[in-house]
């Protein structure tokens, strides 16, 4: 199963329905993971899996609200795109 961290900036619409599926009311304190990444800073994201990725989202005060906006608007979510 492919691993996979994602920041804000490069949230999908396929990764946020999935956060909305799992996290329909928000995420709360037992919902979050912390680690350190490579530079030894602390990392603190919530987790959603497909079939063959595991997804870690940091989270953000960002996050929350795209989160909150998506859920009462689908089409106010612009992806990003590198």
């Amino acid at each position: 199963m492919k691993r996979v961290i994602v920041d804000y900036a490069k949230l999908t619409k396929d990764i946020l329905d999935l956060l909305i599926e799992k996290y329909p009311d928000g995420y709360d304190y037992n919902d979050v993971i912390s680690f350190k990444n490579s530079k030894g800073e602390t990392v603190k994201a919530v987790e959603v899996k497909t079939e063959d990725t595991f997804y870690l989202v940091k989270i953000s005060s960002r996050l929350e609200q795209t989160m909150e906006d998506y859920s009462d608007d689908e089409s106010s979510f612009d992806e990003i795109e590198y």
